[in-house]
């Protein structure tokens, strides 16, 4: 089955893959609300790119400690998608991310990154129109359909 592939490639363009891992939040374990980052006026999921030697989990369990400053349980993986696109300083990526379904724990400490915003948004919103990236609104989809969660 091919990986679901969002946004454009231009031909002209060398892409450089930037592999990320990605988190649906659900609050109390519900799907009535999901925590979003809003940062620049868009909405993404939480995470971002994996660094060298680390894993997925590794990067979720780092990225949404400094996005949110929680620590996480139950990771379970539930899809994986492409997107083209063109980074904030103009260079061509294409991202290659991984999405989970995290439970938070506790909060451990102040978010480090103070202008990325949490927001819980109840989950009957047209995610399409409210996700800066496609990729991501297709993973929560997916995590919304997704019995096993």
């Amino acid at each position: 089955m091919p990986i679901p592939t969002f946004g454009s490639k231009l031909e002209n363009l060398t892409y450089k893959k930037r592999k990320g891992a990605y988190a649906v939040v659900f609050e109390n374990y519900s799907r009535m609300r999901l925590g979003l980052i809003r940062a620049n006026h868009h909405y993404f999921l939480l995470g971002g790119g994996i660094e060298e030697g680390e894993t997925a989990e590794q990067c979720l369990r780092r990225e949404i400690l400094a996005e949110f400053g929680y620590t996480i349980k139950n990771i379970k993986y539930i899809g994986h998608a492409l997107q083209y696109l063109i980074s904030r300083d103009g260079r061509p990526l294409m991202n290659d991310g991984y999405f989970y379904v995290v439970s938070l724990v506790e909060k451990v400490q102040q978010p480090v990154e103070t202008d990325h915003f949490f927001e819980w948004v109840n989950s009957d919103r047209s995610f399409d129109a409210l996700m800066f990236r496609e990729q991501q609104a297709w993973a929560i989809q997916l995590a919304l359909k997704t019995e096993h969660i």
